[in-house]
């Protein structure tokens, strides 16, 4: 997984990207469940929402800096399904590194 995964800066794998899709969803069918007799529980969930949703836009950007484009290509319709499926670059890009690249063949960064 990655470092940061709240960040937008990077690049991420078909499989990260699937499995943070997966694990959204299955918190807020969770939420929706457990909430479903609690007086405030459209506010709860609403507020547990937010980091959700900012967590499945950020995973989005870096699987979109993964295939070469700007994170605001998840916006165009039909794009998520694109993500899933599409390959990613293999070499570096403008974004960093593979991500399918091991650890010891990345190049040493300069400062």
């Amino acid at each position: 997984m990655s470092d940061n995964p709240f960040s937008f800066d990077g690049r991420i794998r078909r499989t990260e990207y699937c499995l943070s899709y997966l694990g959204c969803y299955a918190i807020q069918v969770s939420l929706e469940y457990l909430l479903i007799d609690v007086e405030f529980g459209s506010v709860i969930d609403l507020i547990c929402l937010v980091p959700l949703v900012w967590f499945m836009l950020a995973q989005g950007a870096k699987r979109c800096h993964d295939m070469g484009t700007s994170g605001w290509c998840q916006g165009i319709p039909g794009y998520l399904l694109w993500m899933l499926f599409a390959p990613g670059h293999p070499d570096r890009n403008k974004y960093g590194p593979s991500p399918k690249m091991p650890v010891e063949q990345l190049p040493a960064e300069s400062n």
